[in-house]
């Protein structure tokens, strides 16, 4: 098969395998009582089936079989598979974050082991240091934007597209394939978990293998590149979304003097939610500023590395920009502290939780 066909068909096979797994996901989550219970800044209305990632993930797995990628993949996908078990015992029975950034590690220097890491300047050391960095940090960040409905699919499907865009680009036929697959069951996924209400959560059993796909993909098909060191600022762009979110967060908590883990709805897609008032309206909004991110690091990389660190400078002053608008107070959400004394107030009565969405 030609790569795009090889794309089309790990799309089509993924998305398919995927919308007909989820109804199946959902009764068994039924039957084990499998859900999301509503619960402090968990506002949706009724227990909702946290299996998502195991629709997804047979999707995704099943078109690799089909696609039938080489060894180095087959240990992301391996590595992928290993989070999806932990992720889903977490949404279960809570597991210490401890083992989680272990278990993330360990991905990462798989990566290594296998030749999938970033290999930029440095010596050996850096270069596994930069991998497990930007793995652990990737996953995380995936999961932080599981926090409203359609936002962690809408942009793992778009950051995916945008990945097996530029490697098909630059001939990488089995990432390529591998990307649209992931892209093709994030968008199957959606009907579900974007429907009125959602019929199904990702939970940590999904957000933190996709995290893992989007993080390996994009190094597998950027570290090769005709822009050098600067194929980082490409990987970046590929997955701003998701940088902007856990950026905002972070600076937001860091003013209101909030621990950084923490959960509570003041995440992007919350702020966003005050003005466009539909997590559906949310989703596209996150989906075309993800496509155009993803326009611009293909762009930026055919240009090569001095266009690329131009476009990634003038996207990350704009991103602060939108940071700064995003945390004033008329998109703050509704019971999000505007300071730091309220913020201690909150933690004294022991609102704060850890964010599981």
């Amino acid at each position: 098969m030609s790569p795009e066909v090889s794309a089309a068909v790990g799309f089509v096979v993924a998305g398919v395998a995927t919308f007909f797994a989820a109804p199946l996901v959902i009764r068994a989550a039924a039957r084990w009582g499998f859900y999301d219970h509503p619960r402090g800044y968990h506002q949706h209305s009724v227990p909702t089936p946290l299996l998502g990632g195991t629709a997804v993930m047979a999707g995704f797995v099943l078109a690799a079989i089909v696609l039938n990628p080489d060894g180095r993949l087959l240990a992301l996908i391996a590595c992928a598979v290993g989070l999806w078990l932990l992720g889903t015992l977490d949404d279960r029975t809570p597991v210490a974050p401890v083992w989680r950034l272990l278990a993330e590690t360990a991905a990462a220097l798989t990566l290594v082991l296998v030749g999938l890491g970033w290999r930029m300047y440095g010596g050996d050391g850096s270069h596994t240091v930069l991998t497990v960095v930007w793995v652990v940090g990737v996953i995380n960040a995936f999961n932080l934007m599981d926090n409203l409905d359609g936002a962690c699919a809408t942009v793992a499907a778009v950051s995916s597209a945008g990945i097996g865009a530029l490697a098909l680009i630059h001939g990488e036929a089995a990432v390529g394939a591998l990307a649209f697959s992931l892209a093709g069951a994030c968008v199957a996924f959606l009907r579900f978990n974007l429907a009125s209400p959602a019929r199904i959560f990702l939970g940590d059993g999904g957000s933190m293998p996709i995290g893992l796909l989007v993080a390996g993909l994009a190094m597998a098909a950027t570290r090769r590149l005709g822009a050098g060191d600067a194929n980082l600022l490409a990987a970046a762009l590929l997955v701003g979304v998701v940088i902007l979110d856990t950026a905002l967060v972070t600076v937001s908590r860091t003013r209101r003097g909030v621990t950084i883990v923490t959960g509570g709805r003041d995440h992007l897609t919350h702020r966003l939610l005050v003005a466009l008032r539909s997590p559906r309206t949310v989703a596209m909004t996150l989906a075309v500023v993800q496509a155009v991110l993803c326009g611009i690091a293909i762009a930026g990389e055919g240009l090569g590395a001095a266009a690329l660190a131009i476009l990634a400078l003038a996207t990350t002053l704009l991103g602060l920009l939108a940071i700064a608008v995003l945390d004033t107070s008329r998109l703050r959400p509704p019971g999000v502290a505007a300071g730091a004394t309220r913020a201690r107030s909150d933690r004294a009565a022991g609102l704060a939780q850890v964010d599981r969405r």
